[in-house]
């Protein structure tokens, strides 16, 4: 069975100000070419469909464009909302949806039955599991999950899981170990993260959240990351859709196809009157990309950004790198902290009160900090 694994779309993204609209639709149109030529029986949509809870409305357009397209191409599409959608609108329609082949997930209630496809193999049961937190699991079951990994565990465990039969799992969560975008939301001291041995059950895992394309467990749990670049920290990252083929019994093989951007995000450095010249930027393919240039003249140039975007008119950001900057960030700019909030909380208390705290504090505390951060969007 050919299954094709998207996710983060983000539709209706700004990049620093930038709308990403036109070049989402090229690249859903790139995406919609390929699904074609691959003629899978099923595309899987792994979260993080819009960019922010309240979509703009040409957002909403082109998703639905995309979708009615998608579904006149003949696979099964299954679709569930991440962290930066609404799960309740995301899911809007989904009865009505099942007629076309667009099966939604619907807003987390602790019960996820599975669809059921077959290939010449016998049948394969596909899970759609929203992004959830503990909270969502507290509420939906009753249950009083410690962690993000816990609460996945505990929602896997309610799902109906046939012996034998082949199974695959679309979620929205961050895996311990992968690695993150500058595009991303980050959790403080990595509240979220999940261990990847909770997707053990399933064949396959086509995960979304995390924008860089990545195998975790061996190859059976898998980010095929966002289509766009959506931060300079991926300028360097090719994007892909993942094709993933299931065989017979644990038979995987996961495969990639190339996406080409619109425009592509570039990261340019030197003098101002260098990039300035023409036989530096004249035959280059990066003059209409969305570009970074760090200018490493000693002396801010007046005027620089207007100058630049004269020749590089997708100029996203400007940045200084000369003695003065280098010297201002060693003063300025500590290091990455990675302590949890209850780490800090500790830390601080220490600090303030030459005490540890009581293990009855550090339950308390810990328990505080952990239904505040469930309470963020």
């Amino acid at each position: 069975m050919k299954l094709i694994h998207l996710s983060d779309l983000h539709l209706g993204k700004r990049v620093n100000e930038f709308s990403m609209l036109e070049d989402q639709a090229y690249i859903l149109e790139q995406i919609l070419t390929l699904v074609r030529e691959e003629a899978p029986q099923a595309v899987l949509i792994a979260g993080d469909v819009y960019d922010r809870p309240l979509p703009g409305a040409d957002a909403v357009e082109l998703c639905d464009d995309f979708l009615v397209r998608l579904a006149g191409l003949g696979p099964e599409i299954f679709l569930i909302s991440g962290n930066h959608d609404s799960a309740e609108r995301l899911a809007f329609g989904g009865r009505l949806m099942e007629k076309s082949g667009v099966h939604l997930a619907p807003v987390y209630t602790g019960r996820v039955e599975p669809y059921t496809l077959t290939d010449p193999y016998g049948p394969v049961d596909i899970y759609l599991l929203p992004f959830i937190k503990p909270a969502h699991v507290r509420h939906a079951l009753g249950l009083e999950p410690e962690s993000y990994t816990q609460a996945l565990e505990m929602a896997i465990t309610q799902m109906p899981l046939r012996p034998g039969v082949r199974r695959v799992l679309a979620a929205h969560q961050f895996v311990t170990g992968a690695q993150r975008s500058d595009s991303e939301e980050v959790s403080v001291g990595g509240l979220d993260n999940v261990d990847a041995s909770v997707f053990a059950p399933f064949t396959y895992t086509a995960l979304g959240h995390i924008h860089r394309p990545q195998n975790l467990a061996g190859g059976r749990v898998r980010y095929c990351g966002s289509p766009l670049k959506y931060s300079f920290s991926e300028a360097g990252h090719p994007k892909s859709l993942t094709v993933a083929e299931l065989g017979e019994g644990d038979s995987l093989t996961i495969r990639t196809l190339p996406l080409t951007p619109r425009r592509d995000m570039v990261e340019l450095r030197g003098r101002y009157q260098e990039l300035m010249r023409r036989d530096f930027y004249q035959n280059t393919t990066w003059r209409e990309d969305y570009l970074h240039i760090t200018l490493t003249d000693e002396e801010d140039v007046p005027g620089a950004l207007t100058g630049l975007r004269t020749v590089y008119r997708n100029l996203m950001r400007l940045d200084y790198d000369n003695a003065r900057t280098r010297t201002r960030a060693e003063i300025t700019a500590p290091g990455p902290d990675t302590r949890s909030p209850l780490q800090l909380l500790e830390d601080f208390y220490r600090l303030q009160n030459n005490t540890p705290l009581s293990e009855e504090q550090r339950a308390y505390a810990q328990a505080l900090i952990e239904s505040v951060w469930e309470e963020q969007p």
